[in-house]
């Protein structure tokens, strides 16, 4: 089989590696585009990007590849997944209509109300005006977010509806988020822990993956600004089988009829953002089309080898899964090593110093690297690296990346030592 991982970050990076993993050569060639130092390691870099549609469809023809795998949020609201479907080609993700549960925000929350599905209350707003009235009249705090795809720098949580009319107004009147932001969403602030869940479907039929939890601001104590995403773990206790029971009952399957029912049958891996309330109701922060980042770097090494056959299956339409969830055979823990100066203004050039000897329970995911002609490997990105532990207990796997960590080196290395830690209490570990 040829497969095509379209993008070039962490998430891509651990993509390649399950289906190495479940494929070894001879039985898999995989490319990535563009892919990154990481994915060369694993197969054939293409220097196409992720967005430029015509030449990803035309590189799915010139390799004859019989699968394509989009990672990133960008193509799927491009269509790319439209135009291989259109060829006759097997590709898993769903078309660009589905993908407006992503794409935009303003969408999924009429979707989450049609099919009554348990979220905040919000408002939608493309002009300044209203959107102030209605912040000056919210009680505080509250949550702004740009309603287009914004690369995880879309959501603003306000102590005061002073914050929440400057961020307004930087979206709507200042164009911080260009067109991520000519629409925004302003919504009641819920209180609870989070938790991300991913599932596997064909429009139908549900497979739940193992859930994670990822580590959103950027310092330790879960201080600073958001991020794309610090670190994550898996599993988490937190997502007990009668709460995953809900989110199937309450969350999954009211948004598949609905997306059916509006036309756009949803198909790939649908990651429900949530957040979990005291009283156990799973509130939908947002929806995300695609793999998480960096939650695909602990949930994919998570599993037992096997995953990308439900890949496959549900990209050719001939999917039968046999069970309802898939299990962790292991916990993974995933730091972010960040370049300094991340999320606004990345440093970017700095050299890696990479250990070859970090043990059989660290995985390296390569996420903004770059390697040139004389052969260093570079920090070329906000998230540079992904450093996943695997063991036993997520206390266990936790050390393993802290201490993986440690030893690779460049300058400007920013990350959080701290991650899993609500996992590592309720664990009672040190």
């Amino acid at each position: 089989m040829r497969v095509l991982v379209v993008g070039g970050g962490g998430r891509e990076h651990a993509l390649c590696w399950a289906l190495r993993r479940d494929a070894p050569p001879p039985d898999a060639t995989i490319f990535a585009a563009p892919g990154n130092p990481g994915t060369a390691t694993l197969g054939t870099n293409l220097q196409i990007s992720a967005t430029a549609v015509d030449d990803l469809v035309s590189a799915v023809t010139q390799h004859d590849i019989d699968l394509t795998i989009v990672g990133p949020e960008a193509p799927l609201a491009a269509g790319l997944t439209d135009r291989l479907r259109g060829d006759g080609r097997a590709v898993f993700g769903p078309s660009r209509a589905a993908a407006r549960l992503e794409s935009s925000k303003a969408y999924a929350k009429e979707v989450m109300r049609r099919a009554g599905v348990p979220t905040a209350a919000s408002a939608a707003f493309a002009e300044l005006g209203p959107a102030l009235d209605y912040i000056r009249a919210h009680r505080e705090p509250l949550v702004v977010k740009a309603s287009g795809l914004a690369a995880g720098k879309g959501v603003v949580v306000c102590d005061t509806r002073a914050a929440a009319e400057a961020a307004a107004r930087a979206m709507l009147a200042g164009g911080t988020l260009g067109d991520a932001g000519r629409e925004i969403v302003v919504e009641e602030f819920l209180e609870g822990e989070e938790l991300s869940v991913l599932a596997l479907t064909d429009g139908e039929r549900i497979v739940i993956l193992p859930p994670a939890q990822d580590h959103k601001r950027l310092g330790e104590g879960d201080t600073g600004p958001n991020t794309g995403g610090m670190g994550a773990y898996c599993p988490v206790s937190l997502a007990t089988a009668p709460l995953l029971a809900r989110v199937r009952r309450e969350v999954l399957e009211p948004v598949l009829r609905e997306m059916a029912a509006q036309g756009a049958p949803y198909e790939g891996v649908l990651y429900a953002g949530l957040m979990v309330a005291r009283d156990g109701t799973p509130y939908v922060l947002e929806f995300n089309c695609r793999f998480g980042d960096p939650e695909a770097q602990v949930v994919l090494p998570g599993l037992a080898p096997g995953v990308s056959r439900h890949f496959v299956d549900i990209a050719t339409r001939r999917w039968r899964p046999s069970s309802d969830a898939l299990t962790p055979a292991r916990a993974a823990v995933t730091t972010v090593l960040a370049a300094r100066g991340y999320p606004d203004h990345p440093e970017k050039g700095a050299a890696i110093r990479l250990p070859g000897d970090l043990g059989d329970d660290v995985l390296v995911f390569h996420a903004g690297t770059s390697c040139g002609p004389d052969g260093v490997l570079r920090t070329a990105g906000g998230r540079v690296l992904n450093i996943t532990g695997l063991a036993a207990t997520v206390p266990a796997a936790a050390r393993a990346s802290a201490a993986a960590c440690e030893r690779i080196e460049f300058d400007g290395k920013t990350w959080r030592r701290d991650i899993a830690w609500r996992e590592i209490e309720r664990a009672g570990a040190a």
